[in-house]
């Protein structure tokens, strides 16, 4: 019975933190995506979108983490240096493929 209490105990308190269900992402498989769909914009950096690579517009995005990042490219946003239409303006993607493309987007910018 001890197991299970404390099996319960840890499974609540990672809850509680955020850590449980804590979305993976694959930037490998993101590659492709952003190619496809987000090249356009962060390339050049078209309606002030941080180009990929430029490690200093990035790193305050990239402090804000992946799940708040991911969710603004999937919802869409507007900031005071630019904005950016639900899933890049491509509603066919996937969530789970816009954070990979999000993902990918990182490790090319840290």
């Amino acid at each position: 019975m001890s197991r299970f209490v404390s099996t319960a105990l840890i499974g609540a308190a990672m809850l509680v933190s955020g850590n449980a269900f804590a979305a993976t992402y694959n930037a490998a498989a993101g590659k492709a995506t952003y190619e496809a769909s987000c090249a356009s914009c962060h390339k050049a950096g078209l309606m002030g979108a941080p180009k990929t690579g430029d490690k200093a517009a990035w790193a305050p995005r990239i402090a804000t983490g992946m799940d708040k990042m991911v969710n603004n490219s999937i919802k869409g946003f507007k900031g005071a240096k630019g904005m950016m239409m639900p899933k890049g303006g491509n509603p066919k993607l996937t969530d789970a493929q816009v954070g990979n493309a999000v993902a990918y987007m990182v490790g090319q910018s840290k």
